[in-house]
């Protein structure tokens, strides 16, 4: 196949460096100085267990023409300028190009449905995690499954894709149920993600702590009765359950937003939190929790560079 990945960021160069082992990849960004880095020394991913993997695949500039258009567009971007991406590298789609994302959040359909056929849109969720430790050398944290979906129709291009994903070591499967695994994920982002980052705390503290998980509840029920009125319908208990387990297991762990506003740095919650907001509103369900949420989190990007 012949992919682009979009971004070259650490998630952007784990799945290009992957691909590559068998695909036509090219990994656009932003810089042209990182692309020339990428070109010259290629993608190196380091495992949890020492093991290197060295692989070349193509780089480009954003918008920059390789000829031919791809079989697969794979975006790797925040959400915060993925519409600026898709407008720069329009170029690359061609009649029967498909456009993946698998962006934390939810209702990136939407935007992708602008630049290609519906039909064409495969959204989906991961499990792999991935960071930067060099210009273009990443550690492998952590993998697991990895499923994907089409958003209208059944494009049997979905199957072959995910078929491809996994000969290239991402054990991938399709689903026809994707809007319910992406709920799933919600939860997580919504609730255990977002609530550690405005703490500035480890997850392990979310259940140690009776006002946190007293505040994780209350934004899970929330997110739970807004995907019922979307027609998705889940047992509030066992995704309170699922939640439990997934601290139990990940104590120290520390999610992305949690960095970004350590630092200072604008976050993903409007595609996270704020999905749950605009559904809610779309929907009639109140939301309230998650628009709290979603102010906090903005009133503390920044925050850092104020001075006393």
């Amino acid at each position: 196949m012949r992919i682009a990945v979009l971004g070259a960021g650490a998630m952007g160069l784990l799945f290009g460096g992957l691909l590559s082992r068998r695909n036509e990849v090219c990994i656009y960004g932003h810089h042209a100085e990182k692309t020339d880095d990428l070109k010259k020394n290629g993608v190196l991913i380091r495992e949890k267990d020492g093991a290197e993997n060295h692989f070349f695949p193509q780089a480009a500039v954003s918008g920059e023409s390789l000829g031919e258009t791809p079989d697969v567009v794979m975006l790797f971007t925040k959400s915060l300028v993925s519409r600026e991406v898709l407008e720069q590298n329009r170029g690359l789609f061609g009649p029967d190009t498909l456009l993946l994302t698998l962006q934390n959040g939810c209702g990136h359909e939407e935007l992708l449905k602008e630049f290609v056929d519906e039909s064409r849109v495969v959204i989906g969720t991961t499990r792999h995690n991935s960071v930067l430790t060099g210009n273009t050398s990443v550690l492998h944290g952590g993998g697991g499954a990895t499923c994907i979906g089409f958003v209208h129709g059944r494009n049997t291009s979905v199957y072959a894709l995910g078929e491809e994903m996994s000969a290239c070591g991402i054990e991938t499967s399709v689903s026809e149920e994707i809007r319910r695994l992406i709920w799933d994920k919600l939860f997580v982002n919504t609730s255990v993600s977002v609530v550690s980052g405005i703490l500035q705390v480890p997850q392990g503290y979310l259940l140690d702590n009776a006002h946190a998980w007293s505040l994780v509840e209350r934004l899970t029920r929330e997110a739970i009765e807004t995907a019922r009125a979307e027609g998705i319908v889940f047992e509030p208990e066992k995704v309170l359950e699922g939640l439990r387990s997934l601290l139990e297991g990940a104590r120290q762990g520390y999610p992305s937003i949690y960095a970004d506003l350590r630092d200072g740095k604008k976050t993903e919650v409007e595609a996270i939190s704020g999905s749950v907001v605009r559904s809610g509103h779309k929907n009639g369900v109140p939301v309230p929790s998650h628009e709290m949420v979603v102010e906090l989190v903005h009133a503390m990007e920044g925050k850092t560079n104020q001075t006393v």
